[in-house]
């Protein structure tokens, strides 16, 4: 059965099989959007930040009550309306910014963690490896003759010795 045209792919037929309806480059990688959320999260932590925000709602504050009222473009006697929907969507956005660096960050902990098990499980075999390599050793080196038993044995064959010289020498005398 031959391949269906590229133009007559339905929206039913298998992803490789369909066209792509907006031309380019594909979409980015889960991967390069979570390092950018954890670098605008780590961002927002930081005082430098806290300072820049501060120093941005106390210029916006200032300009707005000391320029021209023909020149304000938000009014203090409402509140400065547009400078809390500018901070309530910065605030909106931070907080799943902040929860998508948590997930990445509970998952490489994840990671970590079962790394850190498979570590443990491999030095607990090793171990126990060697503590029996150790039993093994003490009970050969049980039945292996000490030093203090090689001596006494190696005495015991020269007083043997000397009697036999001594016995060989006195036969000699004797005859």
């Amino acid at each position: 059965m031959a391949r269906d045209n590229r133009s007559t792919v339905r929206l039913d037929s298998p992803k490789g099989l369909r066209t792509r309806v907006l031309p380019g480059r594909g979409r980015p990688s889960r991967d390069r959007f979570g390092r950018a959320t954890e670098a605008i999260a780590r961002a927002m932590g930081t005082p430098q930040f806290l300072l820049a925000l501060t120093g941005f709602c106390l210029l916006w504050m200032g300009y707005n009550i000391t320029a021209p009222e023909a020149w304000r473009f938000d009014s203090a006697a409402i509140g400065f309306t547009a400078l809390t929907l500018i901070l309530s969507l910065q605030a909106s956005y931070a907080a799943p910014l902040i929860l998508l660096a948590q997930n990445r960050q509970d998952d490489r902990d994840r990671v970590q963690f079962e790394q850190d098990r498979q570590r443990a499980e491999r030095n607990l075999a090793d171990t126990e490896y060697l503590a029996r390599e150790v039993v093994a050793l003490r009970i050969a080196i049980r039945d292996m003759a000490s030093k203090d038993f090689i001596r006494a044995e190696l005495r015991s064959l020269l007083e043997e010795l000397d009697r036999r010289d001594a016995d060989e020498q006195a036969e000699a005398d004797r005859g």
